[in-house]
């Protein structure tokens, strides 16, 4: 039984022999039609024979790379244990994108370069000859750790590949050039804005190399920095710039240091036209007032109300822009501030005149019922000739003469000021008769002299007369300020 089926056996082992070669060969087939290139290391761990460094090998670069990278060392710096490398920079500003007095900063595209000497990568060849690679090559080579310390945000520019450059000459030196764009602070003093004028820096330092490893300098001194002659800003001009060399000092010691200064003047003529102008005419058109009638409350209180109102939104917009700072009294606001004090005395002084005036008609007519009274009393032979009374029988008339005041005013409140205006006329009255001589006529100018006495103490001759004064007070104290206030804020 088992006999019989042993053909069959054979003949599966045999058919799975087959088929396993077939698989086999089907495999090798496929994978040596890839054609995979020589050194290449595979994901699975395994590669063919081959040099390599990091993630390039040895089919992959120049000939010439290829024979600087053998026992290259990218951790050790150059003149190790020699002294220090010395490093040149300059730079290329692209572009100011953005000054910010809110977060006091600025936001610049920048090209740096750095310059310095390797003796590692020397080749054969001319002192001009050089060699340009990828710079994705930087990942095999020593470069310094060089940054911006006052920097808030910064990136490298990728597209569409990271912007790096590396150029190595035949005698070593290494360029190293980047495209930067950094977020920059910029302490700024804001207390003559918009007549202000800031100096911001750019600076660079290593970060981990001090003195001892490296130092730096500037390639060519001034003239290491280009494109700040030819740079356009919206509300600034470049007015000068320089360079320094100095060292940072820290805790963990003293490290080298490039300083870039450059002064930035404001261009004043937009906040001229913007909030100097509109405001100066708000402060003329308050003046109007001025010349209209004071009987008009309408038309001068409409105008007063208008232009504080008006000022108050001039000065409010004026600050969207500007930091919420107590520490800086800004040129602007001293301006807007002296502005609206006029615009707010105009007012006033329509009130000091309309308050005035009132005044001065509530004296008249006190002083028409005053002569009146005394004229009826007079009429009616209540008072007396001087040489006829005794000297008890003026108060007795005085007093009757109140009485009957009292009566024709029928019961209704007399003014304070009538009654003090009475009291006067009546004790002017008894003075005069008892010096004797006292005729009708000289009773009444010397009762009309004691009201007006009166009158000039409490209130203005002539209210008008404020407003007269005014239209040329005003102008010139407004005009007075303007030359302190453009004097301080241009010359100092």
């Amino acid at each position: 039984m088992v006999g019989s089926k042993l053909p069959y056996i054979a003949l599966l082992a045999v058919a799975l022999y087959v088929g396993t070669k077939m698989v086999l060969g089907v495999a090798w087939y496929v994978i040596s039609s890839r054609r995979l290139p020589p050194g290449i290391i595979k994901r699975s761990g395994c590669m063919l024979p081959g040099q390599h460094w990091g993630d390039w090998n040895d089919s992959q670069l120049h000939p010439t790379i290829q024979k600087l990278m053998k026992g290259y060392n990218k951790y050790l710096r150059p003149n190790f244990n020699e002294g220090p490398v010395e490093i040149g920079m300059s730079l290329d500003i692209a572009s100011i994108d953005a000054i910010s007095e809110i977060n006091m900063d600025y936001t610049a595209t920048i090209f740096l370069r750095q310059r310095w000497r390797d003796s590692r990568l020397v080749f054969p060849g001319n002192g001009n000859e050089s060699v340009s690679v990828d710079g994705r090559l930087v990942s095999l080579l020593w470069i310094p750790d060089t940054f911006i310390p006052d920097s808030k945000r910064s990136f490298l520019h990728d597209v569409t590949v990271e912007n790096r450059l590396i150029r190595i000459f035949s005698n070593g030196t290494v360029l190293y050039a980047l495209r930067i764009t950094a977020t920059i602070a910029c302490n700024m003093d804001l207390t003559k804005y918009p007549m202000d004028r800031q100096v911001c820096t750019l600076q660079l330092e290593s970060w981990g190399y001090n003195l001892q490893d490296v130092v730096f300098n500037w390639t060519r001194g001034n003239d290491s920095v280009k494109g700040l002659d030819t740079l356009r800003l919206a509300q600034y001009s470049i007015e000068s710039y320089y360079t320094s060399v100095s060292e940072a000092v820290y805790e963990t010691g003293n490290y080298p240091k490039l300083v870039l200064h450059f002064a930035l003047r404001r261009n004043v003529l937009f906040f001229i036209l913007e909030t100097y102008v509109p405001s100066t005419l708000l402060v003329v058109l308050s003046w109007v007032s001025f010349w209209i009638s004071q009987s008009s409350v309408p038309a001068r209180t409409c105008i007063g109300v208008t232009t504080v109102l008006t000022m108050t939104t001039l000065m409010m917009g004026a600050r969207t822009s500007l930091p919420n700072a107590n520490c800086f009294i800004k040129a602007i606001d001293v301006y807007l501030g002296i502005c609206f004090t006029f615009i707010f005395g105009a007012l006033l002084e329509y009130a000091c005149a309309h308050f005035c005036t009132m005044q001065h008609q509530t004296l008249e007519e006190l002083q028409r019922d005053l002569l009146r009274d005394f004229r009826e009393s007079n009429g009616n032979g209540s008072i007396l000739p001087a040489r006829c009374i005794q000297p008890q029988q003026p108060v007795e008339i005085a007093s009757r003469a109140d009485e009957k005041d009292e009566r024709e005013d029928g019961g209704r409140t007399r003014h304070p000021k009538a009654k003090s205006l009475d009291v006067a006329s009546h004790q002017t009255g008894l003075k005069v008769r008892k010096s004797g001589g006292c005729v009708d006529g000289r009773c009444v100018s010397s009762v009309r002299q004691a009201s007006r006495t009166v009158a000039h103490v409490f209130s203005v001759e002539n209210p008008h007369n404020i407003d007269r004064h005014s239209r040329s007070v005003f102008p010139l104290a407004f005009l007075f300020v303007n030359v302190l206030y453009w004097l301080y804020y241009l010359c100092l």
